[in-house]
């Protein structure tokens, strides 16, 4: 992105913890991230990083026991964290939308398609005229919306129920709920996981013509650095409720910095090399009711120091446009040079 490009949306020391009988899970531990206007900024880590717990919390939908208990996300300069359910109401699917991973999840069986999408539109779009011709009209609408997502026959799909549709056409239907309404930011959370190869495909690439189209932000959480390679213009990692890097794809891709993003991108498979074994990164994501103290990585990481044991690292600009939370370069003079 470019140094003119303007903050959508802001999120700072952003924490959410949840309340549990083994204790609490501090799943975010103050995070800070902006979103600029027009990009498509992927959010990348492990299984129980904090990944989907950002997406929520940006629409105020943190499960319980869950809760943000510190922290501001603002969007257009209102604070959404202050904000009643009856205020996200009016701003979810109309200026914020999300994209579910499993859309059998979140569409509801005993209404068709038609029904539920129409639903959106009714709640905030302004639909003149009496009760069945409101819905005429919303139907309409609903018809408009699946065509632009390339469902075929979308006058027909209006009338069927979830079951009746591949999980590509649901997936296709919830990304059209999603966009009814043209938001200015569309959260895909893992929107490709239960797709095959084929399929997956198509999705990415639908969701990269609507936001050329539709003139769209895109917040996209997933696992596979490869869709973050095709998709997004930054990245941010995630570990254990912290961004441990950020910066533009490219230069993330090219020069890691954080020892963990650099174990990501070891651990993907290159066609063009031979190995018997696949290089993986030791240990797993800790418990987060009992974190490890100072660096939350430190018990997986190669170049531990006992500062990183003893002291938290800050998100630090050690490029242009290029953040890493790592003591080696916050804290130089307590590390041997990386090799």
């Amino acid at each position: 992105m470019d140094g003119s490009a303007q903050v959508l949306l802001s999120i700072r020391n952003l924490r959410v913890d949840f309340y549990t009988y083994a204790g609490v899970v501090k799943a975010l531990n103050g995070v800070d991230l902006d979103i600029m206007k027009g990009e498509t900024l992927g959010v990348v880590g492990e299984t129980g990083c904090g990944k989907s717990v950002t997406a929520r919390a940006i629409t105020l939908l943190v499960p319980p026991p869950g809760k943000i208990t510190k922290g501001a996300i603002w969007y257009q300069g209102d604070d959404l964290v202050t904000k009643s359910e009856e205020e996200m109401r009016h701003i979810r699917g109309k200026k914020i939308s999300m994209v579910f991973q499993d859309p059998m999840t979140y569409l509801n069986p005993l209404y068709t398609i038609g029904e539920q999408i129409a639903e959106v539109i009714l709640l905030h779009q302004d639909v003149n005229g009496s009760k069945s011709q409101r819905k005429k009209k919303a139907l309409d609408s609903v018809v408009q919306a699946l065509r632009m997502v390339n469902l075929p026959d979308p006058e027909k799909v209006v009338h069927q129920y979830p079951h009746e549709l591949s999980g590509g056409m649901r997936q296709r239907a919830i990304i059209a709920m999603a966009l009814a309404c043209n938001p200015d930011l569309l959260i895909a959370d893992e929107p490709t996981t239960a797709l095959d190869v084929t399929i997956r495909a198509q999705i990415l690439e639908l969701l990269m013509q609507l936001k050329q189209r539709l003139n769209m932000t895109i917040l996209m959480i997933t696992h596979d650095m490869g869709t973050v390679a095709r998709t997004c213009d930054r990245v941010a990692v995630m570990y254990a409720g912290n961004i441990v890097e950020l910066a533009q794809t490219r230069s993330l891709f090219k020069n890691p910095k954080h020892p963990y993003t650099v174990g990501l991108l070891k651990s993907i498979p290159k066609i063009v090399e031979e190995t018997r074994e696949l290089a993986s990164i030791p240990g797993s994501v800790p418990d987060l009711i009992s974190p490890p103290s100072g660096c939350r990585f430190h018990p997986r990481c190669s170049y531990v120091r006992d500062i990183c044991l003893e002291e938290e690292p800050k998100l630090i600009e050690i490029e242009p446009a290029h953040h890493v939370m790592c003591h080696i370069y916050g804290k130089p003079e307590c590390f041997r040079e990386m090799n």
